[in-house]
């Protein structure tokens, strides 16, 4: 009675799968490591807090940019010292904590900018800030 023998296929390795996964962590890990770079950049130790609260929404500070010549724009948009001022009163009344920032070309005209934080303090906006920028050496 003869007997059946059939070839025996060896086992084998696919390692394609495999390197796939590792070239995703690999670009998993690079693209995280960018963004940990940018908190890296200040040498701080930041607070702690032992009473904490959920965050509630807040909206983004308000942008007015003073032009050399006068000009207001608030979000890319031309705006007169009144409109300034409703706008700023609608903020206001949309949300009590509104933040704005002050952008004055450094060669402006100064009373533009005094005028406009004049507003916001007839409108009562306590968060004002001034955009500036450090002069790098050389500059």
């Amino acid at each position: 009675m003869p007997l059946k023998t059939d070839t025996i296929e060896e086992p084998h390795l696919n390692l394609t799968p495999m390197i796939d996964i590792v070239f995703l962590l690999i670009i998993f890990f690079m693209v995280g490591t960018e963004f940990t770079e940018l908190e890296r950049q200040y040498d701080i130790k930041l607070p702690t807090v032992s009473d904490v609260q959920p965050i509630t929404g807040r909206p983004d500070e308000l942008v007015i940019n003073v032009k050399s010549d006068g000009q207001v724009t608030v979000n890319g948009q031309e705006r007169t010292l009144p409109q300034l001022e409703e706008e700023l009163t609608r903020a206001k009344k949309s949300y009590a904590d509104q933040a704005v920032v002050v952008r004055g070309e450094g060669e402006g005209r100064y009373q533009t900018v005094v005028d406009v934080l004049a507003i916001c303090n007839r409108v009562n906006i306590s968060v004002i800030s001034l955009a500036w920028r450090m002069q790098r050496r050389g500059e």
